[in-house]
């Protein structure tokens, strides 16, 4: 493991995780600037951005002003995978993480992602190919198996750990599970104890309670942040500073809650253009209006909006009325 990155990772072990559609670079540049540094761009299909594809390659931009460049990669193909990660060291990745924890069925429909579990010799083949491509470090993300009848993250992790992987991260449930049920972060103190390497928690992560008590029961070296991001880009930093001092870091006040998300918007509209923008950043906005609480159907005649400033003038009055409220 690189000395930046290992250092980078024991200073604050917490990382922002790889959402489809989600980190994009505007959404990881708001992280960052609330205080995590280590945050994991979309999964990048590998065989596409060899091909040059244009959602890949866009996937594969990083801002000058970025710090540290963890870039996931999802593939079957040992030599697409290789030449995807030579690619993104040569833009200027500092990391490739190998996916193999998607359960999203396109993905695993192509043997790709959390598919992988089910053929570890094959796993392992497509883990030393790209560690063979490149000289940044490669970390793994995995789920604790197929299904609960496999659940053999320990065996892979030990032999991912072999073939010169730096860092692993566990999601604690399995491929069969979606995002139902709970996260098993007991299981997760099970891949913990068969590898030497740092191991990386998550699942399951909404308050920064949650994340201690994972790294406790799971005896993890850092936890990773997914869907309890969203919609509130301060939240890593806030278990930042709890897992640091043991002290909660309160919400942003309502002004800057609003200013957040317009200024998300905003940045959505530039990187991507209005047009492209507008549809991209209605998840965005969805997630916010639905933490402030604002009705479905009041959130649907916002994202409705084909004008940009209305929907800006739209947020703004959501937010004016949540601090009403806090008021009253």
């Amino acid at each position: 493991m690189s000395n930046q990155f290992a250092a980078t990772i024991l200073d604050q072990p917490v990382i922002l995780a790889p959402m489809s559609g989600i980190t994009d670079q505007p959404f990881r540049r708001l992280v960052r600037e609330f205080g995590v540094d280590v945050v994991v761009s979309e999964m990048i299909a590998s065989a596409s951005q060899v091909k040059g594809s244009r959602i890949s390659s866009e996937r594969a931009r990083w801002a000058v002003d970025e710090g540290l460049r963890v870039v996931q990669l999802a593939g079957c193909q040992t030599e697409p995978m290789a030449l995807a990660a030579a690619m993104n060291q040569d833009q200027g990745a500092d990391v490739i993480d190998i996916n193999m924890g998607c359960p999203v069925k396109k993905v695993v429909g192509g043997a790709a992602g959390s598919a992988l579990m089910r053929d570890e010799a094959h796993a392992l083949r497509l883990i030393e190919a790209v560690v063979g491509a490149v000289d940044i470090p490669v970390t793994l993300k995995m789920r604790t198996g197929w299904d609960d009848a496999h659940r053999n993250a320990p065996s892979l992790a030990a032999r991912a750990e072999g073939a010169g992987v730096a860092m692993i991260t566990v999601h604690g449930r399995t491929r069969c599970q979606f995002y139902d049920g709970h996260a098993d972060w007991d299981f997760i103190a099970e891949v913990a104890g068969a590898v030497n390497i740092p191991v990386i928690a998550n699942g399951d992560v909404n308050c920064v309670e949650d994340a201690a008590q994972m790294l406790q029961r799971s005896g993890a070296a850092g936890v990773m942040i997914g869907r309890g991001a969203f919609g509130r880009p301060w939240f890593p930093a806030q278990v930042r500073h709890y897992l640091a001092t043991g002290r909660h870091l309160a919400e942003p006040d309502m002004a800057v809650q609003r200013d957040t998300a317009i200024g998300h918007y905003r940045a959505i509209l530039e990187h991507y253009g209005a047009g492209r923008g507008l549809r991209i950043a209605r998840k965005h906005i969805n997630r916010y209006l639905e933490r402030l609480n604002v009705a479905k159907e009041d959130r649907r005649a916002v994202l409705r909006q084909g004008d940009g400033g209305a929907v800006i003038r739209q947020l703004g009055e959501a937010y004016d009325k949540a601090m009403a409220r806090e008021a009253a």
